[in-house]
């Protein structure tokens, strides 16, 4: 682990530096989604990242707008928090040979070009292993480098339609659905975070590094886990139960008098606590309930008893009520009542930064809390294009008067020079 530039923020001063990748250096050479989205895992546990962008436009979602703050897209602020920009043409020698260095000097190196491209580049794993044999170098690709046919772009909704994920998901009798956010793109920045630390700390023991490979199909693919190993098991595909479950009933939304709710009674017990909280004595002692697979064959009858009862009252009174007996529920909210509602409840779903240009701005924070200082999010907001790329070239040992020349050729942009910088 390289001590220093880690330990630093774009200032110069020194961060929090007990948090667990405190002096681990990433070199980020990804975009969009999935990759920026582990980067930034890593960022929010201490790793120094340096995001790496084309000196013109930087990394495709700065354009990916409106809803915009400032100028700056929301969906770029979704996942680039912690990071340092560096904005640089890599086709051009000299930025090329900068990256090369960076690479050189880095722990962990990850990227997703297009197949063939980061070889033409000389950026691939044996040619950066070759001057750091210690590094964690990480592919992200749609389809897996032995997927045919080669080189196969991958998107997330057309991972979602051929990994079966969108084909699960939907009503019963409407059409197959993609899920509202980029899920094969969030797994696959999970599992490449995850092998990376493996990978990391194997590296930290033994000096080794590894290239460890994360894509968007196997990802999703593994993600089906129950209802893939169902399909396995029957040799049948499983059939789609909308907002129900395959294997447990009660398990879905149902509609009170004004708003809809999830039950989620997941053994007989809870099946018992949730009849007496309805006050149904006899559903619970109906012989066509007494047991999950009971209730699933009678699911139907069970449900439409249920859901007449629930009509009563609305959504609130039931909340308090089953809530009070111990049987799972909760209210069908919209992503900003989620939000607000679980940081009312004191589980800090946000994460405040002052952005130099949207000023100050609120982030999801990781699904994950660390105890050491700063553990809940990165400590840097998200970069401006080419914010930290002088000082990131600094670093490198390039002489500032060949960095000037470089941005006056247009090699790299300098935003922290210049009162014009882009805000997108």
């Amino acid at each position: 682990m390289r001590p220093g530039p880690g330990n630093q923020n774009h200032h110069g001063a020194t961060t929090e530096g007990d948090r667990p990748l405190a002096g681990v250096r990433v070199a980020d050479l990804s975009r969009v989604l999935a990759g920026p989205y582990a980067t930034m895992l890593l960022a929010d546990m201490g790793a120094d990242v340096v995001k790496v962008e084309h000196p013109e436009y930087g990394d495709d979602t700065r354009a990916w707008g409106p809803p915009w703050a400032h100028g700056e897209s929301a969906y770029f602020l979704s996942v680039n928090r912690g990071k340092r920009s560096l904005a640089i043409d890599v086709k051009a020698p000299e930025g090329r040979e900068a990256v090369r260095e960076l690479c050189a000097g880095a722990d962990v190196v990850i990227q997703n070009f297009r197949p063939g491209v980061v070889e033409r580049l000389g950026l691939d794993h044996e040619t950066v292993a070759a001057r750091n044999p210690a590094v964690v170098y990480c592919s992200i690709t749609g389809f897996g480098t032995g997927h045919e046919p080669a080189g196969r772009p991958g998107f997330d909704a057309i991972v979602q339609a051929e990994s079966g994920l969108m084909r699960a998901t939907g009503p019963p009798e409407g059409p197959a659905s993609r899920v509202g956010v980029a899920m094969s793109d969030i797994l696959t920045g999970l599992n490449a975070t995850v092998a990376i630390l493996g990978a990391l700390m194997r590296a930290r023991a033994t000096g080794r590094g590894e290239h460890v490979t994360a894509s968007l199909i196997n990802s999703a693919l593994s993600s089906l886990a129950s209802l893939s190993q169902q399909a396995l098991v029957t040799g049948e595909e499983p059939a789609r139960y909308g907002n129900a479950h395959p294997s447990i009933v009660p398990y879905q939304t149902f509609r009170t008098a004004d708003d809809d709710i999830v039950i989620a009674a997941g053994n007989d017990s809870l099946y018992q606590r949730l009849c007496e909280a309805l006050e149904r004595p006899d559903l619970a002692a109906d012989a066509r309930f007494a047991s999950n697979p009971n209730r699933i064959e009678h699911r139907e009858e069970l449900v439409g008893e249920i859901t007449a009862t629930l009509r009563t009252r609305r959504a609130a009174e039931w909340l308090a009520v089953l809530t009070a007996a111990g049987v799972p529920v909760g209210r069908v909210r919209g992503v900003l009542d989620a939000v607000h509602a679980a940081n009312a409840a004191g589980d800090e779903a946000t994460t405040t930064v002052a952005h130099p240009t949207a000023g100050v701005l609120d982030l999801l924070r990781p699904g994950f809390q660390l105890g050491s200082p700063g553990g809940g999010g990165g400590t840097l907001p998200p970069p401006l294009l080419g914010q930290h790329s002088t000082g990131v070239l600094d670093e490198l040992g390039i002489p500032r008067e060949r960095i000037t020349a470089m941005a006056e050729r247009g090699v790299v942009f300098a935003a922290e020079e210049r009162s014009d910088a882009p805000r997108r």
